[in-house]
């Protein structure tokens, strides 16, 4: 074998060293990788039960309900979330974030189970009075909530007043939920 086919088989055969690495490497983060996805997102297109996502939007009013922690375990807690025109259960058991509240915007990280209950792992809610996560102020957009065209998205105060029950005209009608 000459120097010259030598070489050019040692750079094929890193070639495909490098290309196997990095489809590996590719493959380990498509499997690890988190969506945010909104209530009208999953009831569109329900994803797996083994599949983790992000679940976010606004905690509808009324729907907070905890239970005492029993003994040698943490609180739970029942709550709804919500983007105007679809509703999803969460439930969730631990510690809340001190800014949690109903009304409030949410981003909750866990799987939904086969009952159509989302088990979070995670709850984050929103910094201050003017923050709003992006994904929240996605789907107040596309739930026909909040039009930037028409100025800033709604103050803190008036998310607390989202009534789901009542449907917008030329909203897609249907809940999910209880």
């Amino acid at each position: 074998m000459t120097r010259k086919k030598r070489r050019m088989w040692i750079l094929l055969l890193c070639g495909i060293g490098l290309g196997s690495a990095t489809a590996l490497t590719l493959t380990a983060f498509q499997d690890n990788l988190v969506f945010f996805r909104s209530p009208s997102d999953i009831i569109a297109e329900r994803p797996t039960p083994e599949r983790a996502f992000r679940l976010g939007g606004l905690v509808e009013s009324g729907s907070v309900e905890r239970q005492p922690a029993v003994a040698g375990q943490r609180p739970v807690v029942h709550f709804r979330v919500t983007d105007g025109a679809n509703v999803i259960p969460v439930v969730y058991q631990g510690v809340l974030p001190d800014l949690f509240r109903e009304g409030q915007g949410v981003v909750t990280m866990g799987r939904l189970g086969v009952d159509g209950i989302f088990r979070a792992s995670e709850v984050l809610a929103r910094h201050d009075e003017t923050y709003m996560p992006p994904e929240v102020a996605d789907a107040l957009k596309r739930a026909g909530h909040w039009n930037p065209a028409q100025g800033a998205a709604p103050p803190p105060a008036t998310w607390n007043t989202l009534d789901p029950d009542r449907q917008r005209p030329g909203a897609p009608q249907g809940r999910t939920g209880s």
